[in-house]
């Protein structure tokens, strides 16, 4: 079985239009370019890209997360509708929370739709407790937003714990013939 290599690294001003093309598929326009511009320029704002040499598109996701004091607020996480329940959006989790250690955040936090269960199933499998509600958060239809949180980044054992991560979401993505180019 052949294996098909993804890569996940930092967005440039050059990904700009993938980048309104994937929030396109996913989010049918979330953000706009001047959006995703003050993202890349901003020092406080990590943006992460999923990529394959295979795909017409070749960015398949995308994550981002400002860092706010000693925190990781994680803004946006989304795949490709093409490429969903592959494992890839594991991996884009996985690497804003190794980037949010790297980069000595204490914590990591994120609103989720209370309708995304999948979202939500994927948040707490990376152990996100729910902390709290939004209520009406979302715009769009007034939806509540779930609030959830990931403590303890800093502490020696949480370590451990992303290894076991990053061997969760190699064995995942291998499932799919994928295989996640280390950096």
């Amino acid at each position: 079985m052949i294996s098909l290599d993804l890569e996940i690294q930092l967005l440039t001003p050059e990904h700009l239009n993938a980048l309104l093309e994937l929030d396109q598929a996913c989010f049918g326009g979330l953000w706009t370019m001047e959006g995703y511009q003050r993202e890349l320029d901003s020092p406080n704002s990590d943006l992460l890209g999923l990529f394959s040499p295979v795909s017409n598109s070749r960015l398949l996701g995308m994550g981002c997360f400002w860092s706010i004091l000693d925190e990781a607020h994680i803004t946006i996480l989304a795949v490709h509708p093409q490429y969903h329940r592959q494992g890839m959006g594991a991996a884009l989790l996985y690497s804003l929370i190794k980037t949010a250690c790297d980069r000595k955040m204490e914590r990591a936090t994120l609103e989720v739709r209370a309708s995304n269960l999948g979202a939500i199933s994927l948040y707490q499998k990376f152990g996100f407790q729910t902390a709290g509600r939004r209520r009406r958060y979302y715009q769009d239809n007034d939806e509540d937003a779930l609030i959830l949180w990931l403590p303890n980044l800093q502490y020696p054992k949480f370590q451990v714990t992303l290894n076991q991560w990053h061997s969760m979401i190699s064995d995942r993505l291998d499932k799919s013939s994928w295989h996640l180019l280390s950096k």
